[in-house]
């Protein structure tokens, strides 16, 4: 799965760790996240599109 979680967070301007905070994960799971190391769970998923006020497909893109 790819991610424009970087991008988003550049958009909005904030960090790992305040994204981190924001939906209750530690910076080292957006870390890995980013990196493409790391599938979020639906649930986090929901919750970081939700941040960002995005549709999950949005923020990832499934590669099958």
């Amino acid at each position: 799965m790819e991610t424009k979680l970087k991008v988003q967070r550049a958009m909005k301007n904030i960090t790992q760790e305040e994204l981190a905070n924001a939906i209750g994960v530690t910076r080292q799971t957006i870390i890995a996240i980013e990196k493409g190391d790391y599938n979020p769970s639906l649930e986090l998923a929901f919750k970081i599109a939700r941040y960002f006020g995005a549709g999950i497909e949005d923020i990832f893109i499934y590669k099958a």
